[in-house]
């Protein structure tokens, strides 16, 4: 496992905090048949961030629990033969009501969301599903949020339009009413052979609009003058967000993967993710993501989902 970096501030004690005060709610993990994934499911009930639902094959889970030494005969197991079977009866325990949310043990991303995806039996809703890593960066004054670096390879203009209203969403269930998003690109002004910035342009006419709502948009910005007030103020840049985004909307896949990634291991940064767009959150965790990681991807989560739950009942009053 990769090492452990502690945090300036320990923003994330703040999140973990708030999010053992809510009830812990049930949470179908899929193949934890690692101890890490299994490992990870059991200390974060302990620290009653979830109610775990085991699935998946039961003699490997329980051989990884006895390398643990751990006893998990309190836990719910659900006894599938195989990953891609792991996956579909998670996505029918969210059905059924049983699953609030759902994590990822050691099974492939893409054969975890493809019965997630399914048109036909999924937990899709009309959004675009996208990832959102919130990130604790020892040089930064706040929580920083860069979406998305997991799941939309090079998302269009439409998909960019959802992966930043799920990413403002989740700016909101942590309490940061209304958050600035930078929208990122390899230079600040809209250049019509650089397709990202034409894509930041739409976006922020977008917003201008309501068809985005909820957020202090501008873009494009490159990343110094998006982070640095005295970068944009050098460059004669005039912005609402410039050196103080909450959010980073990354033009692809590859660009937020490099960043957040470059955050973690060069600058010492705390990070953790879920994604959003489905009809419960799913956390996306990986065999690299260390407990602390696991354990703040968990209380973003349970966060995110008394979000929703606030919003249906909002709705419906």
């Amino acid at each position: 496992m990769r090492h452990d970096p502690k945090p300036s501030a320990n923003r994330y004690e703040a999140i973990l905090n708030q999010a053992k005060s809510l009830r812990p709610r049930r949470t179908a993990i899929v193949q934890p048949t690692d101890i890490y994934s299994l490992g990870g499911a059991i200390e974060a009930a302990k620290a009653e961030l979830l109610t775990p639902l085991l699935v998946g094959p039961a003699a490997k889970i329980k051989a990884a629990a006895d390398e643990l030494g751990e006893d998990i005969s309190g836990f719910e197991l659900f006894d599938v033969p195989h990953s891609h079977a792991a996956a579909e009866r998670a996505v029918e325990l969210v059905h059924e009501g049983a699953a609030k949310s759902i994590v990822k043990g050691a099974i492939h991303t893409d054969e975890l969301l493809r019965p997630i995806l399914s048109r036909a039996k999924g937990i899709r809703t009309e959004r675009r599903l996208s990832h959102t890593f919130v990130i604790d960066a020892p040089n930064y004054h706040k929580f920083i949020f860069i979406t998305d670096a997991a799941i939309n390879i090079e998302p269009d203009l439409k998909a960019k339009a959802d992966i930043l209203q799920n990413a403002i969403e989740l700016a909101h269930a942590l309490g940061i009413k209304l958050p600035k998003v930078a929208i990122l690109s390899a230079v600040e002004m809209v250049n019509p052979n650089i397709p990202s910035t034409i894509d930041a342009a739409a976006l922020c006419k977008m917003a201008d609009r309501k068809q985005i709502r909820g957020a202090i948009i501008d873009g494009p910005l490159a990343f110094d003058n998006a982070i640095s007030a005295e970068a944009a103020r050098i460059k004669g840049i005039s912005s609402p967000v410039a050196g103080d985004p909450d959010i980073l909307l990354v033009p692809d896949l590859e660009t937020g993967n490099m960043l957040y990634k470059q955050l973690e291991y060069l600058a010492r940064a705390e990070s953790a993710g879920i994604a959003l767009g489905a009809k419960v959150p799913i956390i996306l965790t990986s065999r690299a993501d260390n407990l602390h990681a696991r354990l703040c991807s968990c209380a973003l989560a349970q966060l995110y989902y008394a979000y929703l739950e606030r919003e249906k009942f909002s709705v419906a009053e």
